[in-house]
């Protein structure tokens, strides 16, 4: 397996910028991840999300879900195309599953009213 290829200072930088600005996006649904940001702060954004995406409950991915906002969670923010470079084939796989996962447990369990046919 692959570690990640090799991106621009520039790309790491965005990727820095927008990991922070999750805290504001969390903050806007009246959830404040205090070490979230401070995490990120003290790591970098890209050293944080190599770090968080394999350890569970940890990225607010649950939070993000219950707002039907998924696409801001970290691990979808790892899968977008400009930032892929900077994570390895593992951390890539592992976001995908998260977010494959958690949006299985959240419609488990909920019927769905299916149009029956009437003779």
């Amino acid at each position: 397996m692959r570690g990640p290829r090799s991106a621009s200072p520039a790309v790491e930088a965005r990727f820095h910028k927008e990991m922070m600005g999750l805290y504001d996006r969390f903050a806007d649904l009246g959830f404040r991840p205090v070490l979230l940001r401070r995490f990120v702060l003290l790591n970098g954004g890209v050293a944080a999300a190599k770090d968080l995406v394999f350890k569970p409950g940890t990225t607010g991915l649950e939070r993000m879900l219950d707002a039907g906002t998924p696409e801001f969670s970290m691990e979808a923010l790892m899968l977008r195309p400009e930032y892929q470079s900077l994570f390895s084939e593992l951390e890539l796989k592992e976001a995908t599953q998260r977010l494959a996962s958690a949006a299985r447990s959240r419609s488990r369990g909920r019927l769905q009213a299916q149009p029956t046919e009437r003779k």
